[in-house]
């Protein structure tokens, strides 16, 4: 069970969905895909890719079928990390990329098909069901085919990021863009109804063939054909190669739970580090809210970023360890350079901005299922394959060009990640809570701030969700949300703290889904929560 304070928390238009069989994503319809799958018998791991599929069309604007992926899924027993990045064309280089966009160049492009890494869900979709799925994998992607050739009701927030979106010069002009996402020459209005023909076909493809339609079928061949048409470098070898990962998870204990992360190339490293800076200090002891409280996670995500940024990439490349940089002996170290007084700069880099779907399942067996995936940048590459609906993520952009870097590129080789699903356990390795929260770099300072909300507060998950949130971005500079409380704000300003308050929930302060486990799934179930800042809904029964 838990000690959760459900009674007090913040203004919020969501309340605790409490379920012995749940979903819970950013999208409405996504959530009622998978509990589709979990009515007709499914599990956990069905409702999730039912729910992912759904979620590649009706929020366009973070995700597709050209997407990449990573999960944490507990079968029962034991947890399973799936790492479902994509790697790069065997082409590239920097000298490629130099040859391509200039000698002196000296970072990866944004857009276009010099950023896209071959996709990597769909492969992930096909893993998970092939070794956990119980359901036809056909029935799975049947909610998203009837979504996209039907169409749906565009919802409020995915409006307003669509609407930005078609702002953007870079993307507009990307082969296939404006065809796909802005058929009437605008983005859709709120509850516009739009359709996607060609992510149906495409579905069909990949239902039928299992994913390998994505891979070494047609729609790897229309994919080469484009890239190639257009200056890419793709290839179907690079395609035909592209597998997923069945990887163990790395963790960090933390007031008598274990916090699991996918380990590199992706970031969850650095919420690990920062929860094990945080373990340092007696956070339960200051008000949840308060600026001493607030600051002192600030300056361990700093300090967890600075390494991160200096040391993390593919594991193969990277010239530390994992087991080095969470070393106990080393975070404590790390934590006494934190001054509770003053602000500091620690020298981490200036990370983006992101765009990413996270959804989460449980069932009554007790399987439960941490999944994200994403575009990156939004709309990602801004490429698409309008035969398809295929949109591109630009998750090549993660790249260096400098070949001292750890994350240099380099052909078949996957680039530093922002996307990462998180799992909580006991500290007995009881299963206890799968959780994520999207947005590029904020997701490890979304992890570690609801943490220490659940733990350290007994703060119920709705109320971590809904609690204001900062972003730490580069130097002394900080967001926040602009209803956090002014005395929060002006407390950390006098700590020195450069702040400014931002309105952009959904683009600069993540949005997260949470599931905790209450005790037997099949007795007490779980209590599930939605953030507020997108569309989305925890559904159960």
């Amino acid at each position: 069970m838990n000690s959760f304070d459900y009674l007090t928390g913040y203004p919020s238009v969501r309340v605790p969905v409490f379920a012995r069989n749940v979903v819970a994503t950013s999208h409405p319809l996504a959530a009622q895909a998978g509990l589709r799958m979990l009515q007709q018998g499914g599990n956990a791991v069905d409702a999730a890719i039912a729910a992912a599929a759904v979620m590649t069309i009706v929020e366009p604007c973070s995700n597709g079928l050209g997407s990449d992926a990573f999960c944490v899924l507990w079968d029962g027993q034991r947890l399973h990390g799936l790492n479902a990045s994509g790697r790069a064309p065997g082409a590239w280089s920097p000298a490629y990329l130099r040859r391509r966009h200039g000698e002196s160049t000296d970072r990866m492009p944004l857009r276009g098909w010099d950023t896209v890494t071959v996709p990597g869900a769909v492969g992930g979709w096909a893993a998970l069901h092939q070794r956990f799925g119980r359901l036809p994998f056909a029935d799975l992607l049947a909610p998203a085919i009837d979504t996209a050739e039907r169409g749906y009701a565009v919802p409020v927030v995915v409006a307003g990021k669509w609407a930005a979106a078609a702002q953007v010069p870079a993307l507009v002009s990307q082969p296939g863009f404006a065809e796909t996402f802005l058929p009437r020459g605008r983005a859709p209005a709120v509850g516009e109804r739009f359709r996607m023909p060609g992510a149906a076909r495409a579905l069909r493809a990949i239902a039928a063939s299992r994913g390998e339609a994505f891979y070494r079928g047609e729609i790897a061949e229309a994919l080469v054909r484009q890239s190639q048409a257009q200056g890419g470098a793709h290839t179907l070898a690079d395609f035909e190669s592209a597998q997923p990962e069945w990887v163990e998870t790395i963790s960090q204990p933390y007031r008598g739970h274990t916090l699991h992360e996918i380990p590199p190339n992706g970031q969850g490293i650095a919420a690990l580090m920062a929860a094990g800076i945080c373990a340092q200090f007696d956070l339960a002891s200051m008000p949840v809210d308060s600026a001493a409280s607030q600051h002192l996670q600030i300056e361990a995500m700093k300090l967890a970023f600075a390494d991160v940024y200096r040391f993390v990439a593919e594991r193969g490349a990277m010239k530390v360890s994992t087991q080095q940089l969470l070393d106990p002996a080393y975070l404590a170290e790390r934590a006494k350079l934190i001054d509770p007084k003053r602000a500091q700069d620690f020298g981490a880099g200036n990370p983006v901005k992101g765009g990413t779907i996270y959804l989460t399942a449980a069932d009554e067996s007790g399987m439960m299922v941490s999944f994200i995936q994403s575009n990156y940048m939004g709309f990602g590459s801004g490429v698409v394959v309008p035969e398809y609906g295929l949109s591109l993520q630009n998750r090549g952009q993660g790249f260096s060009l400098d070949p001292a870097s750890p994350n240099v590129v380099a052909g078949g080789k996957r680039p530093f990640h922002t996307i990462i699903p998180a799992f909580l356990c006991d500290a007995d390795g009881a299963p206890r809570m799968s959780f994520g929260v999207m947005g590029g770099n904020m997701q490890p300072q979304g992890h570690l701030q609801t943490l220490v909300r659940m733990v350290d507060h007994h703060q119920s998950p709705q109320a971590a969700c809904d609690a204001p949130r900062w972003r730490f971005n580069q130097g002394l500079d900080i967001n926040v949300e602009r209803h956090m409380d002014p005395a929060v704000v002006q407390g950390l300003v006098d700590l020195g703290h450069r702040v400014d308050a931002l309105a952009d929930s959904y683009q600069d302060f993540g949005a997260g889904q949470f599931i905790w486990r209450l005790g037997d799934p099949a007795e007490e179930g779980y209590v599930a929560a939605s953030d507020p800042r997108r569309d989305g809904l925890a559904a159960g029964f």
